[in-house]
């Protein structure tokens, strides 16, 4: 009877993180639906670095890099998964394309570095220098991608999203102060 009980558990956990991976390509994908334009960059405000910064904290290093990739390949393959309903390979060329590269930089840096992070201010440090990460790579590509200086590339890129992200990182961290003993259970 205890090994049926433990077949049964190790089966469910399997099912359990794949949920999880799914979950969070849904979740990736509803966040770019939310999505205000700014008149002054290509890149629209989203509400995406939340859930994709939350996948690290959920599901780890491995699970939260292949959700946002799965998130990457399902757009590629043209489901209209990317901000504003749009989808295919040459959307990765466009402005966001460095954002969607860096949502798997900063899910896997969260989930890698998560269980060194045991105060609420350590878990914000964290999602702090990944959601840092995440805006880099999408502010070095908008710099390539238009040729743009430095300056200009962070104007563009970068300084307009802190605030939005700092809230997102703030309101993460909260979320998952408040699930965490629930989830460690979980997966």
């Amino acid at each position: 009877m205890e090994g049926v009980l433990k077949r049964e558990f190790l089966v469910s956990r399997y099912w359990i993180r794949f949920l999880g991976l799914v979950y969070f390509i849904v979740l990736t994908a509803l966040g770019g639906f939310v999505r205000i334009p700014l008149p002054f960059t290509p890149v629209p405000l989203t509400l995406q670095s939340f859930f994709v910064l939350f996948s690290g904290l959920v599901l780890g290093p491995q699970l939260a890099f292949f959700s946002q990739l799965g998130y990457l390949t399902l757009g590629v393959l043209g489901l209209p998964i990317f901000a504003g309903a749009t989808s295919g390979f040459f959307h990765l060329c466009g402005p966001t394309g460095g954002y969607i590269f860096g949502f798997l930089l900063a899910a896997f840096l969260v989930g890698r570095f998560k269980d060194f992070a045991r105060s609420a201010i350590a878990i914000f440090g964290l999602l702090t220098l990944a959601d840092l990460v995440l805006l880099l790579s999408g502010t070095l590509w908008l710099k390539y991608l238009f040729f743009l200086s430095l300056s200009q590339a962070l104007s563009m890129g970068f300084y307009p999203f802190l605030f939005g992200d700092g809230l997102k990182v703030f309101f993460t961290t909260l979320a998952y102060q408040r699930m965490q003993k629930r989830l460690k259970e979980i997966f």
